[in-house]
């Protein structure tokens, strides 16, 4: 057994999810959470929503509230959505608890001790027409080393390359338009430079990676600078230094808190657990593994930003130093990055209208038709287009045609028939061809999903059903009611063969995995489901907010388990519901009134 933290990028509580950001952090990291548990490891699977930075201050203006009830309001949409989807956190949290407040101010204090954080003057960008601040992501403009137009103040996504807003070409505003008015002023900065080597050592020695993901992150080592680590605004963490904490314009930049939240995440978990150490065994002990879930536009955090934090922490950079109170912490195992999920061609953009919230994906559809989808066609190596008729035939073709058929027909047969499930006979080699596929397809699935190959992986487990659907059309078990032997036969081994396909389908479609699993009379829980708590702060009682949380203890073992003769089977009721053939021109109808 491994432990095996989970770390999901965390979603941004300026407004409600698409469906997009899901197919990038939310589905793959609870398909992979889901089978490592099933495998037998000990997993921590911890996030939070991201609420600090300039973003949440303008969304609250537009909405005429203040920058805390507009995250407080969030934070609960974005909760109900994602235990809705099913994604299993142990801790599902926020970036505005006191908790999170001391781990990233120790984090800032440790490092900048260790010599890690320069202070430096800058020019920052501000709005002439407001006075506040833009930061970097907020102005575009055409890129000073590759001409593409469309760059933002601090990386280029076409070439790669860290820039600084300042060197764009015709910068503007992503808010308003208007051109930034550049003004000095003094920011701490967290030395790069510094890690360059250990940052290139550790990134060449790592095994698995997407090749697209390590490709980009190694040629940011080629152009890396001190990065500043703190902003002018007043919406944020403190600086925790003397002249600057008492500063209220003065705050630590957004990302630099944001990718500390899964090690003040792991700390809340561990708090709320009773054990106040529990986190240590995922962040202190080198044999324990980090996989870390986001889309390709937040590489760059996570394979440097995060990575030099810690090095810095741990006192790993060129200057030395040594590991603060939380001791040595490990460095990323695998940073598991998606591309984009479009539509129709664009990106998603809620303020383009170019969007599909999760909440109304969930209100009209199946958790289970989404996460499908999302696996079997989502983005995990390339860009690609979510369209509505893709969604519809892969839900009706694959899913209740090809799974929820065999479910259907299987238990059908067996109801009508015994009323339980038979015992059975001798095996015919067709039998024994069955079920030694669905042997076999553990191994490869699980091999599969542990290399976050998740495509691949689903499409192996619907090649069982169809393997066993085949079995039945061509033992045609409804002509042998005069052989109740080998009727019986047949149909345990069919009962069989769908019990193996749904515990290899169980971390895609955990909804349909408990109905599957209790229409073959099977009891208690198969596919542990996350709760919504309402919790107290734990350092200021005042506070109250909703966590995302779950007790995955009965989580079955990734195995072929034998199904048992005399288990009742009643007349089942379908699995999936099949979607009609109007609701493409439905949903283009509502997109277009929205």
């Amino acid at each position: 057994m491994s432990r095996i933290l989970s770390a999901v990028a965390w979603p941004y509580a300026n407004g409600p999810r698409h469906i997009g950001h899901v197919a990038g952090f939310g589905v793959p990291s609870d398909v992979f959470s889901r089978y490592m548990r099933m495998a037998g490891h000990d997993v921590l699977m911890v996030s939070g929503t991201d609420e600090h930075g300039t973003p949440i201050l303008v969304q609250a203006e537009q909405e005429g509230v203040g920058p805390q009830e507009l995250a407080d309001r969030y934070n609960r949409v974005i909760v109900e959505d994602l235990a809705q989807l099913g994604l299993s956190y142990d801790l599902f949290t926020r970036t505005t608890t006191r908790n999170h407040y001391a781990v990233v101010q120790e984090m800032f204090r440790t490092v900048h001790k260790n010599g890690y954080m320069v202070e430096q003057s800058t020019m920052g960008a501000i709005s002439p027409s407001t006075g506040r601040t833009l930061p970097d992501r907020y102005i575009e403009g055409t890129c000073p080393i590759c001409g593409y137009d469309g760059a933002r103040g601090d990386q280029c996504d076409n070439c790669g390359n860290q820039l600084d807003a300042i060197d764009l070409i015709n910068p503007h505003s992503r808010i308003n338009g208007e051109k930034p008015k550049f003004v000095e002023s003094t920011h701490f900065f967290l030395d790069l430079p510094a890690f360059a080597s250990a940052l290139e050592a550790w990134l060449k020695g790592r095994q698995g990676w997407r090749p697209n993901v390590l490709k980009f992150s190694l040629n940011l080592i080629d152009d890396m600078r001190p990065r500043a680590m703190t902003r002018d605004i007043d919406w944020g963490i403190p600086v925790p230094l003397p002249g600057w904490e008492e500063n209220p314009n003065k705050r630590l930049y957004v990302w630099f808190d944001a990718v500390i939240g899964y090690l003040s995440a792991s700390i809340e978990w561990a708090r709320r657990s009773g054990d106040d150490d529990a986190w240590r065994p995922f962040w202190n002990d080198p044999e324990a593994l980090s996989y870390y879930f986001m889309g390709k536009d937040n590489i760059t955090f996570h394979s440097q930003i995060w990575p030099a934090e810690l090095m810095g922490y741990d006192g790993r950079g060129n200057k030395g130093g040594a590991p603060g109170p939380y001791g040595t912490l490990q460095l990323p195992t695998e940073v598991v990055s998606s591309e984009y999920l479009n539509v129709a061609g664009q990106q998603f953009s809620s303020s383009r209208g170019v969007v599909i919230y999760v909440r109304d994906m969930l209100a009209r559809y199946q958790p289970d038709a989404l996460r499908y989808y999302l696996s079997v066609a989502g983005p995990e190596t390339q860009d690609v287009d979510f369209t509505w008729a893709e969604f519809k035939r892969r839900t009706n073709d694959e899913l209740v045609a090809g799974w929820g058929n065999l479910v259907n027909r299987t238990a059908s047969m067996i109801a009508k028939n015994f009323g339980e499930i038979p015992a059975a006979g001798e095996l015919q080699p067709v039998d024994h061809g069955l079920l030694a596929t669905t042997g076999a397809a553990f191994g490869s699935v699980g091999d599969l999903l542990g290399g976050h190959r998740n495509r691949a992986a689903i499409g192996e487990a619907m090649r069982v059903v169809q393997e066993a659907n085949r079995y039945i059309s061509e033992t045609e078990p409804w002509k042998l009611t005069g052989d109740r032997e080998r009727l019986g036969t047949v149909l345990n081994t069919a009962a069989q063969a769908v019990s193996d396909a749904n515990t290899l389908l169980a971390p895609f479609l955990p909804f349909a995995a408990q109905k599957v699993h209790e229409t073959f009379g099977r009891t208690g829980t198969f596919a542990p489901q996350p709760r919504i708590d309402e919790v107290t702060d734990l350092d200021d009682e005042s506070r109250h907010y909703p966590i995302i949380t779950g007790d995955y203890s009965a989580t079955p073992r990734f195995a072929s388990v034998p199904v048992v003769a005399g288990t009742p089977v009643a007349k089942p009721v379908p699995v999936f519901t099949k979607l009609d053939d109007d609701i493409v021109e439905q949903e283009i109808e509502r997109a277009k009134n929205a």
